[in-house]
């Protein structure tokens, strides 16, 4: 066996829960690296033609930059090709070894199921789907182990089931893999499109607020993951950016509601372009998240196939992106944190 299938081997059958990894770092701050969910319309697909993951090059060069934590939205359908079979091995090994190359970085993985509550073209909305994912979850997390690197995101944006049904299954789903002996940290996304602007607004009666307030962990290792844009309608396909202070209200809304519930937040995709207006506010939404129930963030986003996207972070020493600036200024890798804002009034 060569040296890198020693360290796969090793990788699988480290024991649960031993000594601490990077996910007990004070904060988590890092990057989404995207690729291994696009093409969504080709699915399953085929890998190095319709959809890519990181490189061990570009792992190399993000946590060179300071990262703590990468983001790795992948396809379930790509896992999982039928909810009544296996895994597809093949796709189970490009997970496990991006979070090998990953840990040999010391950097975090967050999974990022990139599904927006569907399976194929579907809502995940019946019994059977709903008792899938749960296990899904619990099937994968068993096979790749290693808690201290590897964190679960159990769904982004899932924006085609309702709201108070999302947050059901995500409870039902976080119970099931502390039942199964799992103390992988779990991120919880809020239903609909998971703004933090949006987190108090109701859909059908239920608002995130509501859904996931007081939210239980046994052994609290779950963080509520939210996104954030700052374009006109906050939907990140736009290149302008409302001011600064614009979002003053908002995150110390939220804010204040995670300390309430004991609770510690994440902000799993927020992007810019690279123009004046934008990187003023991308600076001041690093200095937003300063406070201790902030758990950190994951910058959106890296990738190599993102060819002219505004919002995407290359991996060139000679001329980086411009927004790797703020966020090398901000990466957290263990020193001390510059104190945090002033409390901003969190009241309507």
């Amino acid at each position: 066996m060569n040296r890198f299938g020693w360290i796969l081997l090793l990788s699988l059958l480290m024991p649960f829960g031993v000594s601490a990894g990077c996910l007990d770092n004070t904060r988590l701050t890092g990057v989404n690296l995207a690729g291994a969910e696009f093409n969504s319309k080709k699915l399953p697909g085929v890998i190095a033609k319709d959809y890519i993951y990181p490189s061990n090059q570009e792992l190399a060069f993000v946590a060179a930059q300071g990262a703590t934590i990468i983001r790795l939205p992948f396809r379930w359908e790509r896992l999982q090709p039928r909810l009544d079979l296996a895994f597809d091995a093949a796709e189970l090994r490009r997970l496990q070894t991006t979070i090998i190359q990953a840990q040999m970085h010391d950097l975090c993985v967050l999974l990022d199921v990139h599904n927006y509550a569907k399976y194929y073209s579907e809502p995940i909305t019946s019994a059977a789907q709903q008792d899938a994912f749960v296990d899904l979850w619990v099937n994968l997390a068993s096979a790749l182990g290693n808690p201290d690197y590897v964190a679960l995101g159990l769904m982004n944006e899932p924006a085609y089931i309702p709201l108070a049904d999302w947050a059901t299954l995500a409870k039902r789903t976080l119970a099931a893999l502390r039942k199964a002996g799992l103390s992988h940290l779990v991120m919880v996304g809020g239903g609909g499109w998971n703004g933090l602007h949006s987190w108090f607004s109701e859909q059908d009666g239920a608002s995130n607020a509501i859904a996931f307030a007081g939210l239980k962990d046994p052994l609290k290792r779950t963080v509520i993951e939210v996104h954030q844009y700052a374009d006109r309608d906050y939907s990140g396909t736009a290149q302008d950016c409302y001011p600064p202070t614009h979002f003053d209200l908002p995150f110390a809304r939220i804010s204040q509601w995670a300390r309430d519930n004991e609770l510690q937040l994440f902000l799993g995709e927020f992007g810019m372009a690279a123009t004046q207006p934008c990187m003023e506010t991308l600076a001041y939404f690093l200095k937003l998240m300063r406070g201790n129930e902030w758990k950190g963030w994951s910058y959106w986003a890296g990738g190599r196939w993102w060819g002219d996207y505004p919002f995407a972070l290359n991996s060139d020493l000679l001329n980086p992106s411009p927004q790797w600036a703020p966020l090398k200024a901000a990466f957290y890798r263990g020193g001390d944190l510059s104190p945090p804002l002033p409390p901003k009034d969190a009241t309507d």
